[in-house]
């Protein structure tokens, strides 16, 4: 276990600091007091960060007061700190701490992998994550999680007002969905939060979760897909139609003019040079997906934002359950999964029939199949609505119905349809629970051709910026 730490390159590191506390930052910024192997570096590790958040000076009298009251004052451990000489690059030494710090995590893993395949004997595919977890958290610097103190979660909150004061008082807090409104009422969609998005069929959640990921590409943003109903050479085809306002159709059959072809070349050009991942393996269980989104994001930190598509084609492992129940692990373990890799997660969902029933379609909270355990873990419900698909829906069943029907004289009164479709139509992103902030319509508006939501001309022509009347809105 020798060289799993080194006392003499931790007493360096300290001292440094103590006698040029100019270097804490640097060293605060890569390490933390876990990763000291002594525990008396340990406990004076975190005095320093107590001296930092406290605007105190790091020098022996106030490390040895605020040791002292907690009651782990080492007189030893501080005269041999010391003495130790400093030095003016610690760079090396920290990575040397650091990296001891980590196999001593990966040594401790090893018996975690013993508990829960023997001990325990936890079935595999639960051993399989619960160490697929303890593995990202090594690798992530951010060892398991003790109560958070209020002196550390006050100065937490404080640097976050900070940071958005920085901002210029932005409505934005997290990832830019690329929609006025919709960012107006949300803020964006933050770290951690699970995001549902919801609508019957050919209402266009699919490419409207398109659209928000090619935004946040154009934003230089990692985006990961699990597309469990549509290979990723359709989903490409539809991001390329969005982006370039070529028509879906003409894609499909390489119909294309020369100056269409030189867009479509410039935009997969542009694709290619993005942070973008489709798993399209049709099926994948919570743990499937735990286990792959845990591996892409050790690989590419840069991935922003999750998308499956879609909730309801997810399996359990646990056989035998209901669904319900099924669904209820499918959708905690996805909340849980957006809290751990500390980035929203959007999962796509169907709703049930029973709502074109109604004379008002639009949907409700109610109307998600197997509602109640989404209901509870989503920070945030989206309904994707266009009135015209019921529209045309409509005026085709009056078409087919005509055609069965007689008048008294025994002839087909054969009924024409009204509706006239429209290549660019109207819609609506239902806000029906937001956790932390208002509920709401966006107003957007559609280009079938392009498969493709826009900002209708009124919000595009606004800005992110906080007015008061914004802020009066919101509360």
């Amino acid at each position: 276990m020798d060289n799993l730490h080194n006392i003499n390159i931790e007493r360096s590191v300290l001292s440094s600091i103590i006698f040029n506390p100019v270097l804490f930052e640097e060293v605060s910024s890569k390490l933390n007091p876990i990763d000291f192997y002594l525990p008396a570096h340990k406990h004076i590790f975190s005095a320093m960060l107590d001296c930092e958040r406290d605007d105190l000076p790091i020098d022996e009298e106030f490390l040895k007061k605020i040791l002292n009251q907690n009651g782990v004052f080492d007189e030893q451990a501080m005269l041999d700190i010391l003495s130790t000489n400093w030095i003016p690059n610690i760079n090396a030494y920290i990575q040397e701490i650091k990296e001891k710090s980590v196999k001593r995590q990966l040594v401790a893993l090893t018996g975690d992998i013993n508990d829960v395949t023997i001990e325990k004997d936890l079935p595999a595919h639960e051993a399989v994550d619960a160490i697929q977890q303890k593995l990202y958290q090594i690798t992530q610097e951010s060892g398991e999680k003790e109560f958070r103190e209020s002196p550390e979660m006050t100065r937490s909150a404080i640097d976050y007002i900070k940071e958005m004061k920085s901002r210029g008082n932005s409505l934005i807090t997290g990832i830019d969905t690329g929609f006025f409104d919709l960012n107006r009422l949300t803020t964006g969609f933050n770290s951690g939060d699970f995001i549902v998005i919801a609508a019957r069929p050919a209402m266009g959640k699919t490419a409207f979760c398109l659209n928000i990921a090619g935004h946040c590409l154009d934003t230089d943003k990692g985006v990961a897909i699990f597309s469990l109903e549509m290979p990723a050479e359709q989903l490409m085809l539809r991001m390329l139609s969005a982006k370039t306002s070529i028509p879906l159709q003409n894609l499909k059959v390489g119909n294309l003019t020369d100056d269409e072809w030189g867009r479509l070349s410039d935009a997969a050009d542009d694709f290619s040079k993005k942070k973008f991942f489709v798993n399209d393996q049709g099926n994948v269980n919570i743990h499937h997906i735990r286990g792959q989104l845990r591996k892409l994001k050790m690989k590419h930190p840069e991935i922003s934002i999750c998308i499956i598509d879609y909730l309801q084609l997810m399996t359990s492992v646990t056989s035998g359950k209901e669904r319900h129940l099924e669904v209820s692990d499918i959708s905690r373990g996805l909340k849980l999964l957006a809290r751990e890799l500390d980035m929203p997660i959007i999962a796509l969902s169907q709703l049930n029939r029973s709502l074109e029933s109604r004379s008002d379609r639009r949907p409700m909270l109610s109307d998600i199949r197997e509602s109640g355990s989404i209901e509870q873990d989503a920070d945030i419900i989206l309904f994707v609505y266009r009135d015209d698909v019921y529209k045309q829906k409509d005026e085709k069943e009056k078409e087919e119905k005509s055609k069965k029907e007689k008048d008294k004289s025994g002839n087909i009164v054969e009924y024409k349809s009204k509706f006239v479709e429209k290549p660019v139509e109207e819609a609506e992103i239902i806000i029906g629970k937001n956790r932390n902030g208002p509920t709401g319509i966006a107003r957007l508006t559609f280009h079938k051709a392009f498969v493709k939501f826009v900002d209708n001309a009124r919000s595009s022509e606004q800005s992110y910026t906080i007015t008061k009347a914004d802020f009066n809105n919101l509360s």
